[in-house]
């Protein structure tokens, strides 16, 4: 490794260390114009077919008909309250599975009788559909919110116990040891080593998690629903309210893709030293 001579200011000829490669990001307005290209296409085509005639009314509303409805629904409150609803139900879910599914990942990805004992029945129970639990869950836990938010919890809980183990699992076992040493016991290393070394796998599992969160709530919102996002659709579907379905549509998208920025950028300043590896 080549090292850099400098004099400094006492006279005192040392050597430095030469400074690191610094990678030429993109501007920020430029990657913000790169990732809009795809969205106003889309946008573009969606208003071009719908005020063509290609795409009519009842099949499917133009955007300027889903703005509209967008304004009507928010000044009588009713979107408000469906969001609030909907939002909630997903939160809880997420919380309840990805807790579940990070303690059992550590159980799992820490002890080698943790992982005999937890990880055959995850494996197996993940492979069964979340949807198929739907009816089960209507018989045990009723119509009410309790079977929503189980339904969504169920299905937020395997891919952050799949994601959580593994990162456990590849945590450099050398550091582990050193640590032992040290005297910390099972829990401080879980606790100060294991976790902070498995954080970029449970990042990747609360991404993963939080997008089932909104595909469960979809699903979840189907079980005989007074409130929230799918009961809007439920009854725009009785009025063949084309501009109600797309928009009730297009914020389950919102609701996924804000949640998912705000887990990027909690990663980024929990780990400001990940980036992106860029090739050029």
């Amino acid at each position: 490794m080549s090292v850099a001579t400098t004099r400094t200011e006492a006279g005192v000829e040392g050597l430095v260390a030469p400074d690191p490669p610094r990678s030429a990001g993109r501007h920020p307005a430029v990657t913000f114009a790169l990732r809009a290209i795809g969205p106003v296409l889309l946008l573009t085509t969606w208003y071009a077919a719908t005020a063509s005639g290609v795409l009519t009314e009842d099949v499917l509303a133009g955007p300027q008909d889903v703005v509209r409805t967008f304004a009507e629904l928010w000044a009588d409150g009713q979107l408000p309250e469906a969001l609030r609803v909907s939002i909630t139900r997903a939160g809880l879910g997420l919380v309840l599975g990805a807790s579940t599914g990070l303690l059992l990942g550590v159980v799992s990805g820490f002890t080698r009788l943790g992982e005999e004992l937890v990880d055959s029945s995850m494996q197996a129970l993940r492979a069964i559909p979340f949807l198929a639990l739907t009816s089960l869950f209507i018989v045990w836990f009723g119509i009410e919110e309790a079977s929503k938010i189980l339904l969504i919890g169920v299905a937020c809980t395997f891919p952050m116990y799949i994601n959580v183990a593994s990162g456990v699992r590849n945590v450099d076992r050398k550091v582990v040891e050193a640590a032992r040493s040290f005297g910390l016991g099972r829990l401080a290393i879980a606790r100060e080593v294991v976790l902070p070394g498995a954080l970029p796998s449970i990042f990747a599992g609360l991404r993963l998690s939080t997008t089932l969160s909104v595909i469960a709530l979809i699903a979840a919102e189907e079980i005989n629903v007074t409130a929230g996002l799918g009961y809007l659709m439920a009854r725009a579907t009785d009025y063949l309210r084309t501009d109600i379905l797309a928009l009730c549509v297009l914020l389950y998208a919102v609701i996924g893709l804000v949640a998912d920025l705000a887990l990027r950028l909690a990663e980024r300043v929990t780990m400001p030293w990940r980036r992106a590896v860029s090739i050029r």
